[in-house]
C-alpha cells in the first residue's frame, strides 16, 4: 500500500464515521419528533371558503379528532383555484404531522386529470385516510317528458344536442360525469358551464338547461320538493337518503363510480409512526355514532381505509377522469 493511500485512509475513515454519526443523529431526531405526537395544535386546511359541505366536514371531523388525539385541530380555510392554492401550501409544508388537508375529488381527482397543476397529487402528498363520499345524481327539469334513465337516453338520441346540461365549471365532476354518460350511452348533449353549482341550479330550475349531475346532497332539497326529478346516482349501491333512485350500474351502465369524495392528506414523507397514528384517530372518529349519523343525513357514506388503500383510491380516480378527458379531448389551462 502506498504512502499516499496510508495518509488518505484516516481522512476517509473520519468522513465515514462523521457520515454515519450524522445519519444516526437524524434518525434519532426523527424518532424523537414522533414521540409524544402531537404536542401542539394541528392545522387542518379546508381548500374552500368557509361555509358549505367540505368546510362542514372539516370542522365536524376536527372537533371529534381533537378530543381523541389530545390536541386542538384548527381548521384554516384556503379557497381558490379548485383547491390548487391550498394543495400547493400543504405540499410545501414541513412533513411533521402538524399541517394536514381535507383533499377531495376536485383537488386530487378531476383537476389532476384535466389540468397542468403546480403540484403532483400523488408524489407531493402522503395519503392518511379516506373520510367518505357522496354520490352524484343525474337530475332533470321535471317539465321534460321523461320518467327514467332509459327514456332520457332515448330522448337524447332522438333529439341530438337538444338537451343542455349545466355544470359547476369546466373539468369539475359535474362536467366530466356527464361527458362519461355521453360516451357510455352514445348521445350528444350541450355543455353549459357555470361558476359554481348555485347558478347552474338556477338555470336548471328555470328550464334554461334540462339536466345536471350534482352531488346527491346538493340535490336533496330540490328532489324533496319535486323541483327536479332524479333518474340515477353514481356509486356501488343506492343511497339511504334517496332510496328510490337507482344506481347507473343497476340500469346497465357500469363504471359510474365517480363520487364527491373527501379524505385527509399531509405533505410527502410524513413519518410512518405519525401516519399510523393519524389514520387510527381518523378511523376512530368515523366510527363515532353521532358523527356517522350526521354524515349519513348529508347523503355521505363513510369509507374508512388504510393509508395505502386511500392512495390507491386517489390513483384510480385520477386515472378514471384522465381516461374520460382524453376520450372527450378535454384539456384545460
Amino acid at each position: 500500500m502506498s504512502n499516499t493511500l496510508h495518509r488518505q485512509m484516516p481522512i476517509f475513515l473520519s468522513a465515514l464515521i462523521f457520515s454515519c454519526t450524522s445519519l444516526v443523529a437524524s434518525f434519532n431526531a426523527a424518532a424523537q419528533s414522533t414521540q409524544g405526537y402531537p404536542n401542539k395544535p394541528i392545522k387542518l386546511i379546508a381548500p374552500v371558503a368557509a361555509g358549505g359541505g367540505l368546510d362542514n366536514i372539516a370542522r365536524s371531523l376536527a372537533e371529534k379528532m381533537s378530543k381523541s388525539i389530545g390536541q386542538t385541530i384548527v381548521v384554516e380555510n384556503i379557497g381558490g383555484g379548485g383547491g390548487t392554492i391550498a394543495s400547493q401550501s400543504v405540499a410545501k409544508a414541513t412533513p411533521d404531522g402538524y399541517t394536514l388537508m381535507v383533499a377531495y375529488v376536485g383537488s386530487h381527482g378531476t383537476n389532476p386529470a384535466v389540468r397542468k397543476l403546480p403540484y403532483d397529487a400523488i408524489k407531493d402528498f402522503t395519503a392518511v385516510g379516506m373520510i367518505g363520499a357522496t354520490p352524484n345524481a343525474l337530475v332533470i327539469n321535471p317539465e321534460l317528458p321523461i320518467k327514467n334513465l332509459k327514456e332520457f337516453i332515448d330522448y337524447a338520441k332522438k333529439n341530438p344536442d337538444k338537451i343542455s346540461y349545466g355544470s359547476a365549471g369546466p373539468g369539475t365532476l359535474t362536467h366530466l360525469g356527464m361527458e362519461q354518460l355521453k360516451l357510455a350511452a352514445g348521445i350528444s348533449m350541450v355543455h353549459v358551464p357555470y361558476r359554481g353549482v348555485g347558478p347552474a341550479y338556477t338555470d336548471l330550475l328555470a328550464g334554461q338547461t334540462q339536466a345536471m349531475l350534482p352531488t346527491l346532497f346538493a340535490a336533496m332539497p330540490y328532489l324533496n320538493t319535486n323541483r327536479v326529478r332524479g333518474l340515477a346516482i353514481t356509486g356501488a349501491k343506492r343511497n339511504p337518503a334517496a332510496p328510490n333512485i337507482p344506481t347507473f350500474k343497476e340500469l346497465g351502465y357500469n363504471g359510474f363510480d365517480g363520487q364527491q369524495w373527501y379524505g385527509i392528506v399531509g405533505p410527502a414523507n410524513l413519518p410512518p409512526a405519525i401516519i399510523k397514528k393519524l389514520n387510527s384517530e381518523l378511523n376512530k372518529a368515523l366510527a363515532l355514532p353521532d358523527f356517522s349519523e350526521k354524515m349519513t343525513s348529508e347523503a355521505m357514506t363513510l369509507m374508512p381505509m388504510s393509508p395505502q388503500q386511500f392512495e390507491n383510491y386517489i390513483k384510480e380516480d385520477i386515472a378514471r377522469w384522465a381516461k374520460v378527458a382524453k376520450e372527450r379531448n378535454i384539456e384545460l389551462e
